[in-house]
């Protein structure tokens, strides 16, 4: 039997409620224009963008508006995604209905639960994240200098033989998701989580990685010198994220280079290609770049 369009669902459920309390013909019809035409589903979660549902709607936000909004897609809470702010990169979204915002998303093979309105998740860093845990070779040491709820480091732990992921994180609220997770998939004891400012932190790392990821945006060139030192005597490999012009991937990737070298002028660098993970903003991509280390 053909499944009936989610969006058909939202509009009649809407619409239905909007008729209920007195709203005009035209009022009903200005305002489902405005209904969102995507949103994320996961778990008994609905994630709204975060133009949803915003001023037009202001005398009609009730909870029976997130109510209708929650049956016609099928879940039992509804959030709306906010902004990514200030320097521990926190997440401000907003839970409309259900009081509870600890989510589970389960991707690839992995368990990622968070706080909704106090950390974030990325879901179209979902290529990278698959990568990494292809990319980790059996028996390597691995640091993952921004780890957050452990985006990168729970494929690696997952899908991968390392032996083991060191995680520099100074957001307490990540911190706090990253050991559930670590329990939850099963590899805690494969990893120690270093709290705390890891200019700092690191300082316990000089020398032990084969591999450094640096997955902060819109830059992590504060983690370059970090990272270079984190790395062993032969050297190791680096990802580095960053953001880059849409219509010049190159010359990011190039500065990323200069920067390396001037911080170690006698090691080879072998950059890859970079890659491109996702829109970042308009004219601007999210970027990585895989950068092999050697010390002659």
């Amino acid at each position: 039997m053909r499944r009936e369009d989610p969006h058909r669902r939202l509009a009649e459920a809407v619409g239905g409620l909007l008729a209920e309390q007195g709203a005009s013909d035209e009022e009903c019809i200005a305002l489902l224009e405005l209904l969102p035409s995507k949103w994320e589903r996961f778990s008994d979660v609905v994630l709204l963008p975060s133009s949803a549902f915003r001023e037009e709607w202001d005398e009609y936000t009730s909870d029976g508006l997130w109510r209708a909004v929650a049956g016609a897609i099928g879940a039992d809470r509804v959030g709306r995604v906010g902004e990514i702010s200030g320097e521990m990169r926190e997440s401000s979204a907003e839970m409309l209905l259900g009081d509870d915002d600890w989510v589970m998303r389960r991707e690839s093979g992995v368990e990622y639960g968070y706080n909704l309105t106090r950390c974030m998740f990325s879901a179209g860093n979902i290529n990278e994240r698959r990568r990494m845990g292809e990319a980790a070779l059996a028996g390597e040491v691995v640091v993952d200098l921004y780890s957050g709820i452990g985006y990168y480091t729970l494929p690696m732990l997952v899908h991968s033989q390392v032996e083991h992921v060191h995680c520099c994180e100074w957001n307490p609220n990540a911190v706090r998701a990253l050991g559930s997770n670590l329990e939850s998939n099963g590899v805690a004891e494969r990893c120690t989580i270093h709290v705390g400012d890891n200019r700092i932190t690191a300082a316990n790392l000089i020398g032990i990685a084969d591999r450094v990821v640096l997955g902060l945006l819109p830059t992590s060139e504060d983690g370059y010198e970090v990272a270079m030192a984190a790395l062993g005597p032969s050297g190791g490999t680096l990802h580095v994220h960053g953001v880059a012009a849409a219509d010049d991937h190159a010359s990011w990737a190039r500065g990323v280079r200069r920067s390396l070298q001037e911080i170690e002028p006698g090691c080879s660098l072998e950059a890859g290609r970079p890659i491109r993970v996702k829109s970042y903003a308009p004219h601007w991509d999210h970027m990585v770049l895989d950068v092999a280390v050697s010390r002659l």
